[in-house]
């Protein structure tokens, strides 16, 4: 009898062990820290807005998974008499490869939130500028993502951030990820053949997917009855020329989407990392789910929102349309498109679509998005209004 009761002692007194134990190791809840407002470009890019170094006026920045640090729009960076230095260190964009300087030590101000000592390197982004319509300050991403849990509701236009502990996941689903400084997660795609690999996680790509040349020769991806149509892609380097197709299905985590646009493009500076990386997963996909980027925890969660049965953008015109001296203007024309063949000309002012009076580039995005068939267009060249008829084709559908 004696003997039971010292074995009983003994397992309880394991018990309470193992649970204090436990305990040393519970995470704590992880804390909302701010709150910040974004405005969202076409294909989903991510502007949010905030103040570098004491005193400076607001400034966009994109928003940015793809990217591994942060930077600076050069004319800004010399606007601002900012110290910049030399150095060897290189970016990749999809148009090029090139040494970007450095400006250090610096500090961003996100409403009642300050990130200290962040380095910056330098490119122009005047190109993006003109894209989009709005002046794009500098691209923020892993530097300054790596230090909270994010989480990006595209319903409220809203991004909570969170300091790192635990964090109450709710109605969605977890995606299968990697973290190399820049996420990458399960795709699988499936047309001529079905195919899993791993894609970046990209918010700052505003298309859906993107893939290189030789990731298609190889796996053999798309039906022979899909267009292959040509187009014109912006990033680090300039301009790129593309091709544009469909896929028949798509998988993110245990979501499907049918016929989905996808860019193929000659990955000269392997850019996406092939074999090992498929390509890119941009956010005109990725909108569709609000979604928790929780890097200290190396993971990610989606939950489907108010977004998510939008329609895919099927409507081609083969025009390169930018912001140009403030007027939105006609600058590139691919040959035999749409927009050549109903006569459109490099230089030419969009002023109207239809009977709609065009005011910014991103009406003009929003305006032809799925706007099948003939439409309208009142032009202005050499300062002589010129009506012209496109008839927008349906990429979906064979030319």
């Amino acid at each position: 009898m004696h003997m039971k009761k010292r074995l009983i002692l003994f397992c309880c007194l394991g018990v309470f062990q193992h649970a204090f134990t436990q305990t040393d190791f519970i995470a704590n809840k992880a804390q909302l820290i701010t709150t910040l407002s974004f405005e969202e470009l076409t294909g989903g890019i991510i502007i949010v807005k905030a103040k570098l170094n004491e005193g400076s006026d607001s400034l966009n920045f994109i928003l940015d998974t793809g990217s591994g640090g942060a930077s600076l729009d050069s004319a800004l960076a010399v606007l601002l008499g900012l110290k910049i230095e030399p150095s060897e260190k290189i970016v990749k964009g999809i148009a090029g490869i090139k040494k970007v300087p450095f400006t250090y030590n610096h500090q961003l101000y996100f409403s009642n939130l300050s990130i200290d000592h962040l380095d910056f390197y330098i490119n122009d982004y005047s190109l993006l500028t003109s894209v989009y319509g709005v002046k794009i300050d500098g691209i923020i991403g892993y530097s300054f993502l790596r230090k909270f849990i994010f989480y990006i509701n595209y319903d409220t236009h809203l991004i909570s951030l969170y300091s790192p502990g635990e964090y109450d996941y709710k109605g969605g689903a977890y995606l299968n990820t990697k973290f190399y400084n820049l996420p990458v997660t399960a795709l699988v795609l499936k047309d001529a053949n079905k195919i899993a690999s791993n894609f970046i996680f990209d918010i700052g790509a505003g298309l859906n997917v993107l893939i290189s040349e030789k990731y298609d020769s190889a796996n053999n991806l798309f039906l022979k009855k899909r267009n292959r149509l040509p187009v014109q892609a912006e990033g680090i380097g300039g301009k790129k020329q593309m091709s544009i197709s469909i896929v028949g299905k798509v998988q993110v985590g245990p979501y499907r989407f049918r016929k989905v646009p996808v860019h193929v493009f000659d990955d000269t500076y392997n850019v996406t990392n092939y074999p090992g990386i498929g390509g890119i997963l941009g956010n005109d996909l990725l909108r569709r789910f609000n979604v928790v980027l929780n890097y200290p925890d190396e993971s990610i969660y989606i939950i489907p929102n108010k977004h998510f049965n939008d329609l895919f953008d099927y409507a081609y015109t083969g025009l390169g349309i930018y912001l140009v001296d403030n007027q939105i203007t006609v600058v590139d024309i691919q040959e035999n498109s749409p927009g050549d063949k109903a006569g459109f000309k490099s230089g030419d002012v969009i002023m109207s679509i239809g009977t709609r009076l065009i005011t910014n580039i991103q009406a003009l995005k929003n305006a032809l998005q799925n706007s099948i068939g003939k439409v309208k267009v009142i032009v202005f060249r050499n300062g002589i209004p010129l009506p012209l008829t496109i008839r927008i084709r349906d990429i979906r559908r064979k030319f």
